[in-house]
């Protein structure tokens, strides 16, 4: 049986797949159609039912729970390694709130933390995550939400922080941050949802 499988280009994603699709660990006779996309286009492909198998944002899955299953394997939960708010140049919270912030997407967590940390930031503009720096840096957007291994190269580029949200949420909740897991639809027969979980 051939499944749709969804992940990220992201390091920890390209990682945990690997031996299932490369040979490396026996898939009990199931086979994928990838699709390596954002994280933000794999929760849109979710919200559709489009895929069998794939990384999502918690955010998203907190809507998805009645067509997915979450897996045992392959979340990933944070420590000191959340998504950052940057700009051009400092900001007031007051200027945050009013200011034009590219995200990576409405369902990412990315997103999901800024609307706690920031209920009134609304003119919010959904952007590819790898482009969030450039817009930021053009001045198409006044602040910029980044996620994966931007966050390590934003300074390099002259840009600063203005709120590390994985440092908010944790002071906030004394937890590790929820940024995404892998899931499987529940529309699988139930020995096919075994399979992909072990």
């Amino acid at each position: 049986m051939t499944l749709s499988l969804g992940f990220s280009p992201c390091p920890n994603d390209t990682f945990i797949f690997d031996a299932m699709l490369h040979g490396k660990v026996d898939t009990e006779g199931l086979a994928f159609e990838v699709f390596m996309e954002d994280v933000e286009a794999l929760n849109r492909r979710a919200f559709a039912g489009e895929i069998a198998v794939t990384k999502l944002s918690y955010h998203a899955f907190a809507w998805l729970t009645e067509r997915y299953t979450l897996l045992d394997a392959g979340s990933a939960l944070g420590n000191n390694c959340g998504p950052l708010l940057i700009a051009r140049q400092p900001m007031t919270d007051a200027e945050i709130e009013s200011a034009r912030i590219a995200i990576p997407g409405k369902m990412t967590t990315a997103n999901f933390l800024l609307s706690l940390a920031y209920p009134d930031a609304r003119d919010k503009h959904e952007t590819l995550f790898s482009e969030i720096e450039n817009v930021v840096l053009e001045g198409k957007t006044d602040a910029g939400l980044i996620i994966h291994e931007n966050r390590f190269t934003y300074e390099e580029k002259g840009l600063v922080k203005l709120l590390d949200l994985g440092e908010f949420w944790e002071t906030t909740t004394g937890l590790p941050i929820p940024l995404g897991g892998i899931v499987v639809n529940k529309d699988l027969p139930k020995e096919i949802q075994q399979k992909v979980n072990r």
